[in-house]
């Protein structure tokens, strides 16, 4: 099972919405949102507040936090959360694929807890400039 997980964005909506809906104001969510809904089997938002997020959960107020510039050691204690809840969701089954749609901050410091589990992982646009980023999802949307 292919699993998308699509970074939050600091652009959201002005008012509480479901996680899917929270960030559409921002071009790369929207990019995102509409390349692993076609291509993955399901799909979650890392946020960095909220860590991971159903799409379909619950609304949620908008907010200001990001892992960007965040000292490591945050990062670090803010991917084992991810982890246990990828877990949790039983995400870390043998044969599924984590596909993150997603900037370094956010899977940095996750991809190492990841090598013991029995799941592949991909980081498609590693590397990639915002533009090109862009450019990547319009390719294959």
């Amino acid at each position: 099972m292919d699993v998308g997980l699509v970074s939050c964005t600091k652009s959201k909506r002005e008012q509480a919405a479901t996680p899917a809906d929270l960030y559409m104001e921002s071009a790369f969510f929207r990019k995102a949102r509409e390349y692993v809904e076609a291509d993955h089997d399901s799909w979650y938002i890392l946020s960095a507040k909220h860590h991971l997020l159903d799409p379909d959960g619950p609304p949620i107020e908008p907010y200001d936090k990001t892992l960007s510039g965040a000292p490591v050691g945050k990062k670090r204690e803010w991917s084992r959360t991810i982890y246990d809840q990828l877990q949790q969701q039983g995400l870390l089954a043998d044969g599924n694929r984590l596909v993150f749609h997603a900037g370094r901050d956010y899977y940095d410091e996750l991809l190492p807890l990841l090598d013991d589990a029995p799941v592949d992982t991909e980081t498609p646009t590693d590397g990639l400039q915002f533009g090109e980023t862009l450019a990547w999802y319009n390719d294959r949307i």
